[in-house]
């Protein structure tokens, strides 16, 4: 029997509860073993609730507790769930997040924790929901040279964009209907500044390249200065505008940001709408694959919390490998990435942005009070250096090639 202790019964942790009893049957199939979920960790009382005999208020009944062995972290943020996390594993608890702050900051000494005591700090669901993609990296790929991750890694935001691409709306009129809905939170900056993507990305890019790449390091640019025109502009480029969180491992350095791009027709992220994400990862011998699916939400989330826990219980003992070491990889400057962008100024600047730019390509959708064009391919710094030459610009967005 695997007892199992669930810390925090919001969204997350109560889909862990539901998962585990309504597919009782096949999970103890699959990992070999009965697991019966012991402890509930919470501050509140859940009176009426089927699994309310099992709240606990204190974490020390828990971890004081050698039935124990698999703990499932739901509780978000850093504090105490760092703290929580660390004991457990100090233990040999194997311990199972959806928390990506959590792994995000202190994924690599966690892992080393888990390993130095025999047990297992995993993380599945803290990129992309239910979207196998932390395995895939660990297990399936492990033959490849992982050099490039693209991913489309948060729903609020992709949603938003979505509405605004098919529907023509602006972007706080589809931000408040995302919240009205519930696909944003009432703070909606985690996702719409893109923090949420840059923590998935960091982990993804410490996996794909076995060191630790800091989110801290990582260029980060969110959606708010998007607008309903950009969007006709871009249909008129028969493309679409997607937050894309990427890391690039190339000759001139380790790359990785998140941004808006538009993004052609022909790439398999356009056509990834609505709540749902993607992440798209490229190898030196394998090429193209992509996972796509539900990247958030209760039970998404939830199954991927539980189907780490089937890991644990497939391994007891043993430390499963993650190659993610602590050492911190050296994230280039953006400034040295190419790329073709596109932009958008005043219609009394074109002078000044044909002598900037030289040669470009422009783009019309009938705003007589606008210029807007697509460079040639330059660098960051390159373009900045120029339109800062023409004046500066309404707006630019980057375009994945």
């Amino acid at each position: 029997m695997i007892q199992i202790a669930v810390l925090g019964y919001g969204t997350v942790g109560s889909g862990v509860v539901e998962v585990i009893e309504t597919n009782k049957a096949d999970i103890n199939k699959k990992a070999a073993e009965d697991l019966s979920v012991k402890y509930i960790l919470d501050l509140r009382d859940f009176p009426g609730d089927p699994y309310a005999d099992k709240v606990v208020h204190d974490y020390n009944i828990i971890l004081n507790d050698p039935e124990v062995t698999v703990i499932c972290e739901t509780m978000g943020g850093t504090k105490p769930a760092y703290d929580f996390t660390k004991q457990a594993l100090l233990q040999g608890k194997s311990v199972c997040t959806s928390n990506k702050e959590l792994v995000a900051a202190h994924g690599p000494e966690l892992i080393r924790i888990a390993r130095e005591n025999h047990c297992n700090y995993l993380f599945e669901a803290s990129v992309g929901g239910g979207i196998p993609i932390i395995r895939p990296l660990n297990y399936s790929l492990t033959a490849e040279k992982i050099d490039g991750i693209t991913g489309i890694l948060n729903g609020t935001t992709n949603y938003i964009l979505t509405k605004m691409d098919k529907e023509g709306a602006g972007f706080e009129e589809v931000l408040k209907e995302a919240q009205d809905k519930g696909y944003a939170e009432r703070n909606p900056e985690a996702d719409v500044e893109g923090y949420d993507a840059c923590r998935k990305i960091a982990i993804l890019s410490s996996l794909m390249s076995g060191q630790n790449v800091r989110y801290e390091d990582i260029y980060t640019e969110g959606i708010t200065k998007i607008t309903a025109a950009d969007f006709k502009y871009a249909k008129q480029m028969d493309k679409s505008i997607k937050l894309l969180a990427m890391s690039r491992d190339t000759e001139k350095g380790f790359f990785a940001m998140v941004a808006p791009f538009m993004i052609s027709r022909e790439h398999p992220l356009y056509s990834v709408n609505g709540v749902f994400n993607a992440v798209y990862v490229h190898g030196n011998m394998l090429g193209d694959s992509m996972y796509y699916g539900r990247g958030a939400g209760k039970l998404p989330t939830a199954s991927a919390v539980v189907s780490d826990v089937v890991d644990c219980a497939r391994h007891q003992g043993k430390t499963i490998m993650c190659f993610w070491d602590e050492e911190n990889v050296n994230v280039a400057d953006i400034s040295n990435a190419e790329r073709k962008f596109f932009v958008r100024v005043r219609a009394d600047q074109r002078e000044a942005v044909m002598a900037a730019f030289g040669s470009l390509a422009e783009v019309n959708v009938g705003i007589v009070k606008e210029f807007a064009f697509m460079t040639q391919v330059m660098s960051e710094k390159e373009f900045h250096e120029k339109i800062e030459q023409a004046g500066g610009c309404l707006n630019r967005i980057r375009i994945m090639a």
